[in-house]
């Protein structure tokens, strides 16, 4: 195939923070993904979550508050639906704006699953906060059903779970020979849906998956030719928001575990794409990383914006 095979990380601005703001934000979003397939890349797209599943559980758990005999949803069925929901937006609205460059092509969305180890460290240290404000009454029942909260002083009490690292993609396969029909694929969304292997069955996990960590590990279980990584910022900084900030416009993977070394990034913001980045070159090391905004994909691709990492 002589076509660029691409994932593609969507961050939380290609998405909004709720429906409304998701269906236009993905008409946007939709526009940078079609300059990409026009550039003759081929798609497999992964995407955040952290919102719309954190609104579904809340909304779930106000549900069952209201309607006593409406069972609450499980994590793992939480992010299915966002999974749907999110990958329902972005193929239509690429889709359409496909269609309106004269470019026919399948968008399809895969409900992804991601097995995960039950003896992962961070199920015993949970750090994702998700849903609502809670009261101090219901934090203690979530405790007593063996979930984990933290207080935010002046305003309640959040559930957090754990975000374990991935295992195994389970439709791998599945999402492999749509990519190879030359299809854009959505997959993995939100990280994937947690699962624990159980006896040959799978069995949903309390948890989220980082959605970087996901997209490193899709690009290099596909071998895929480059992995971009679509966030808040143009490009990789030195000294992030401070006032000798410095763009990196190019990194090699040595000199990137070095900036790691002196703790350079930032644990909730670039640190996971770096770290996804290195895990993805370490398996395919022809490939290329590049992180930069959605703004911004169009000139990165051409060399003119964005950070590019590399072997």
């Amino acid at each position: 195939m002589s076509k660029k095979r691409a994932v593609v990380s969507l961050g939380h601005e290609a998405l909004g923070y709720t429906t409304t703001e998701q269906w236009d934000a993905v008409r946007i979003t939709a526009k940078a993904l079609a300059d990409l397939v026009e550039a003759d890349y081929q798609l497999i797209i992964t995407h955040s979550n952290g919102r719309q599943v954190s609104m579904i559980h809340k909304a779930m758990t106000e549900l069952r508050r209201v309607y006593i005999d409406y069972t609450p949803a499980p994590m793992c069925v939480c992010s299915a639906m966002s999974q749907g929901y999110v990958g329902y937006d972005i193929q239509n609205a690429l889709r359409a704006e496909l269609l309106s460059r004269g470019i026919s092509k399948t968008v399809s969305t895969i409900l992804t699953q991601v097995t995960v180890d039950p003896y992962d460290e961070a199920f015993y240290e949970p750090t994702k906060v998700i849903g609502r404000y809670m009261s101090k009454e219901d934090a203690e029942t979530e405790i007593k059903k063996g979930n984990y909260v933290i207080e935010n002083p002046g305003k309640g009490f959040r559930r957090v779970v754990a975000a374990p690292k991935p295992i195994d993609i389970v439709e791998i396969d599945a999402i492999r020979t749509l990519a190879e029909a030359d299809q854009v694929v959505i997959a993995c969304g939100g990280g994937g849906i947690p699962v624990i292997e159980q006896n040959h069955a799978l069995k949903g996990a309390s948890a989220v998956i980082e959605k970087d960590s996901i997209a490193g590990k899709l690009a290099g279980d596909l071998l895929a030719d480059e992995l971009i990584i679509l966030t808040g910022v143009p490009c990789v900084y030195k000294n992030f928001d401070t006032p000798n900030q410095e763009p990196l416009h190019a990194l090699t993977v040595s000199e990137a575990k070095e900036l790691l070394s002196q703790g350079q990034f930032g644990e909730g913001t670039m640190l996971p794409k770096i770290e996804a980045s290195i895990a993805y070159l370490e398996k395919k090391p022809a490939g290329s990383v590049l992180i930069t905004s959605l703004k911004t994909v169009a000139d990165a691709i051409k060399g003119k914006s964005g950070t590019i990492i590399t072997v």
